[in-house]
């Protein structure tokens, strides 16, 4: 019993044990112990001044997380809801900074038992810039990275679980937490059950039929440029080019006026010399198709230039060898030709897809996701982007647009990194 009692004892008296309990209680005690007085000193400056500077705006901005704000008119939930989230950030690097000097403390006490001496100044120097200076440089853009985007994405989601609208906006009204209220309304209330359903199948049908009718033309025209046979290579492939060298915007315009069943020139002097005009904006069918025909036009070029550029690397000897056995072009072109280009291109075109989900620009520069529809609060041609986009700065439905934006987020994420995981480049990625 008193060798185990001395054993206990031994083990508090540790170097180890003594300088991580001195470092949890005052950063950088640790280190002093461990006789590292200037790392000690630095680090002690450092909480100490990190708590003096952030006490008050974490202190409020905390508080402000949790109640969004007590007193109308004169405390404003968005405001407090930001300054919660930076100082949750504040927090988790000053946690961050603590634990360092916990760790660092117990390291320095680890190789003093096992009898190694203290590095000097300049060895301590090299240390770092050895092990740290990666990690010192990147650190600008970290934070930047951090303010820049995880922020506005955090706000974003913090949004969706409150019931800021049009008619509860600060500084008049407080805004309240809510839990999951926006999201139940969503698949329960009629108004926007009815409308999430109807856009929400119309952009995935938007997405894949014009996503792969593009990825199809591109493909078509990439085979048959690279025939042999073709003359004047050069020349279609630079004309093939042009829609993607036209900038996006531009091209929908154009289109928009073309499509005007008033006086476009597709119903006016192409239609009309076989007696049809089509309602290509007015209707939702006809303005779904023509966006779909757009999208085709814009997008097929740069699959073209894609795929043009990978079948420049298939290896001829491969066709040649197929030759000999006797194989057809149907057999060519399953098991040479797509094996090469689906392996080389695939994330590419993975991301065709993420990027139309969300192809906000042809949807509203066309016809602004009209024609009205009766029974829901989105147009006949809107995406979920851009039904976001009208709930945001035309109804000021901020709770209800953040909501739909994290299902969207979700949605995007999942199919993105599920695709991802069945493609041969991710699959082959780290092994040479």
């Amino acid at each position: 019993m008193a060798s185990s009692n001395d054993s206990s004892k031994y083990s508090l008296k540790r170097p180890r044990n003594l300088a991580t309990l001195l470092s949890i209680i005052v950063p950088g005690l640790g280190q002093m112990y461990n006789r590292r007085f200037l790392k000690g000193i630095f680090l002690f400056i450092i909480a100490t001044s990190f708590l003096i500077t952030t006490w008050d705006f974490l202190d409020i901005g905390i508080w402000g997380l949790f109640t969004l704000g007590t007193i109308p008119r004169e405390h404003h939930s968005v405001q407090l809801l930001i300054q919660g989230l930076i100082s949750v950030i504040v927090l988790l690097f000053g946690i961050a900074i603590y634990l360092f000097n916990i760790k660092d403390a117990r390291s320095d006490a680890v190789a003093k038992e096992n009898g190694k001496p203290n590095p000097g100044l300049l060895k301590g120097f090299t240390n770092f810039y050895n092990d740290g200076f990666p990690y010192f440089m990147i650190l600008p853009g970290l934070i930047m990275l951090i303010f820049i985007v995880v922020l506005p994405l955090a706000f974003m989601i913090g949004i969706a679980f409150t019931d800021y609208t049009q008619y509860n906006a600060p500084p008049r009204n407080l805004l309240s937490w809510v839990g999951f209220d926006n999201f139940i309304d969503l698949f329960s209330l009629d108004i926007w059950k009815n409308t999430f359903i109807n856009v929400f199948t119309w952009t995935i049908v938007w997405t894949v039929v014009a996503t792969t009718l593009q990825i199809v033309l591109g493909l078509f025209l990439a085979l048959l440029v690279n025939d042999k046979r073709i003359k004047f290579k050069r020349t279609i492939r630079t004309v093939l080019i042009l829609p993607w060298a036209v900038p996006a915007f531009v091209s929908i315009l154009i289109f928009s006026a073309l499509f005007n069943p008033t006086f476009g020139a597709i119903n006016r002097d192409i239609l009309s010399q076989f007696n049809l005009i089509i309602p290509w904006l007015s209707d939702p069918f006809w303005a779904k198709v023509a966006i779909i025909m757009i999208q085709t036009w814009l997008g097929f070029p740069f699959v073209f230039a894609l795929f043009t550029g990978v079948l420049q690397s298939v290896p001829a000897d491969m066709y040649e060898a197929a030759d000999v056995d006797g194989g057809t072009r149907w057999q060519k072109l399953k098991f040479i030709t797509m094996p090469h280009l689906l392996f080389a291109t695939a994330p590419l075109l993975i991301m065709q897809y993420a990027q139309n989900f969300n192809n906000f620009n042809i949807i509203y520069l066309f016809n602004e996701g009209d024609p009205a529809v009766r029974g829901q609060n989105a147009g006949g041609t809107d995406i979920l982007i851009s039904w976001v986009y009208k709930l945001t700065f035309e109804t000021n439905n901020y709770n209800m647009a953040a909501a739909i934006t994290i299902i969207m987020g979700l949605m995007i994420s999942i199919f993105a990194f599920f695709q991802f995981r069945k493609t041969a480049a991710f699959k082959e990625e780290g092994r040479y």
